[in-house]
């Protein structure tokens, strides 16, 4: 016996295929997205607020570091060191923490260039120069690890304060410095720039009071284009100088009247450049 035909109607056939099509279709997926937030998360504050935070935090580090820097420099130091890194006063003989510890700065307050030994100390921001109880930085020469000059800028100018030698031994050091200063110039002659610093550094400590000694090493650090450092120079070339009664000599000082000049331009001009 055949069965029966069905016949369906155009609209109950369409309901069919839309079931099974529906039957068919794939489970509805879900995308897992990483919360912004979860419990237990602050809000962050505001950028104003944000940037206090930033500078309170960069405040309590630098103090942190000066009172190490204070710490170190003061273990095992003699009583006078000690008394004078405590009222805050740079003296012949530290070493480089200890005027650090003295000036209540770090190393970034600085740039400090070494050589054999020695080295120079300027301030890193000509701004912002350290200082301590006596008067503002303009640079610190180091002989064997130890403060041998101190440049402050005073009232009158640049002070310069240097080891204490009398009788023969300032004799001798003055030679010996004459000697460096002969180096230096030879060592300039076959292009050994940083031989003839090195030299002219080292003579500068022995003798601080030299005029020559300083434009010399003025002129290569300006070369070199060390601004600051030239700049600082210059100014202790002139300042050391008589520089009235050299005029009033005519051309007898010719050579060292145009090194005046010089300087003179050279310092407005590394001025501006530092502003």
């Amino acid at each position: 016996m055949l069965n029966p035909t069905i016949y369906l109607s155009r609209r109950q056939a369409a309901g069919l295929l839309a079931i099974s099509l529906a039957a068919c279709a794939p489970y509805p997926q879900r995308v897992r997205e990483t919360p912004v937030m979860v419990n237990g998360d602050r809000v962050r504050a505001a950028d104003g607020a944000s940037a206090a935070g930033e500078v309170a935090a960069d405040r309590g580090a630098m103090k942190a570091t000066v009172d190490s820097i204070y710490a170190v420099a003061t273990a095992g130091c003699n009583v006078a060191v000690c008394e004078s890194v405590a009222r805050g006063e740079v003296q012949i003989g530290m070493n480089e923490t200890q005027v650090y510890a003295a000036t209540r700065t770090t190393p970034a307050a600085w740039v400090v260039r070494r050589s054999n030994g020695d080295a120079v100390m300027v301030p890193s921001v000509p701004s912002a120069s350290p200082s301590d109880k006596v008067g503002e930085f303009v640079m610190v020469q180091l002989d064997g690890g130890r403060a041998a000059v101190l440049s402050r800028r005073g009232p009158q100018g640049i002070m310069v304060a240097s080891r204490t030698q009398e009788g023969s031994a300032l004799a001798q050091a003055k030679e010996a410095a004459a000697a460096l200063i002969r180096e230096g110039d030879d060592l300039v002659a076959s292009n050994d720039l940083a031989g003839a610093l090195n030299r002219y550094d080292r003579a500068s400590v022995l003798d601080p009071d030299a005029p020559e000694t300083q434009f010399k090493a003025a002129r290569l650090l300006d070369l070199q284009l060390r601004p600051q450092e030239a700049l600082m120079r210059y100014q202790r070339f002139l300042l050391s100088l008589d520089i009235e009664r050299i005029k009033a000599q005519g051309d007898a000082n010719a050579k060292m009247a145009e090194a005046i000049a010089m300087a003179q331009q050279r310092i407005v001009i590394l001025e501006k450049q530092l502003k």
